[in-house]
C-alpha cells in the first residue's frame, strides 16, 4: 500500500504513540521523516531517533518519545501544508506559535529547520508542520 503523505503518517505515528504513552513508535525512514526528526530532537521535543536497516533494503526511523512528569511534552503536532494545499511562507510571515513556545517546521532552501532558525538565516519556505 501506497501512503500519499508520508510526513503525515509519521506525525500521527507520534500522535497516536503519545497518545497511548508508548516509549517507541517506528515509521518507514525517507530524507525528508529524518531531517523532520533531527529538528525535533534538537528542539528537545523527542528524546532520540534511530535508522535501523533491514536486509530487504528497506530501513525503518525509530522515534524515542519524550515524557515530563508523566505528561506527553508534544502537547499538538499538526501537518500544516499537505499534499492537496502547499503552504508557503515568506521569512517576514513566518507565523508564531503560541507566543514563541511551539514551532513551525520549514523546508527551505537552506534545509529542514526551525521557525527560529529560519528567521536567523533570512529564509522562508514550505510550511511542514507545527509542533507545541
Amino acid at each position: 500500500m501506497s501512503i500519499s503523505d508520508p510526513l503525515g503518517d509519521m506525525l500521527t505515528r507520534i500522535r497516536n504513540g503519545l497518545m497511548r504513552h508508548k516509549s517507541k513508535v517506528s515509521s518507514p525512514a525517507s530524507k525528508l521523516r529524518t531531517n523532520v526528526c533531527e529538528v525535533l530532537k534538537t528542539e528537545g521535543y523527542i528524546r532520540d531517533y534511530a535508522t535501523v536497516d533491514f536486509e530487504d533494503g528497506k530501513s525503518e526511523i525509530e522515534i524515542e518519545l519524550k515524557y515530563y512528569e508523566g505528561a506527553p511534552v508534544i502537547k499538538e503536532i499538526t501537518r500544516i501544508s499537505r499534499p492537496g494545499l502547499r503552504v508557503y511562507s515568506s521569512v517576514k510571515s513566518i507565523p508564531h506559535i503560541a507566543n514563541g513556545l511551539g514551532i513551525n517546521i520549514l523546508s527551505t532552501p537552506k534545509g529542514v529547520m526551525a521557525d527560529h532558525d529560519a528567521r536567523e538565516q533570512n529564509v522562508g519556505g514550505e510550511i511542514l508542520c507545527r509542533v507545541f
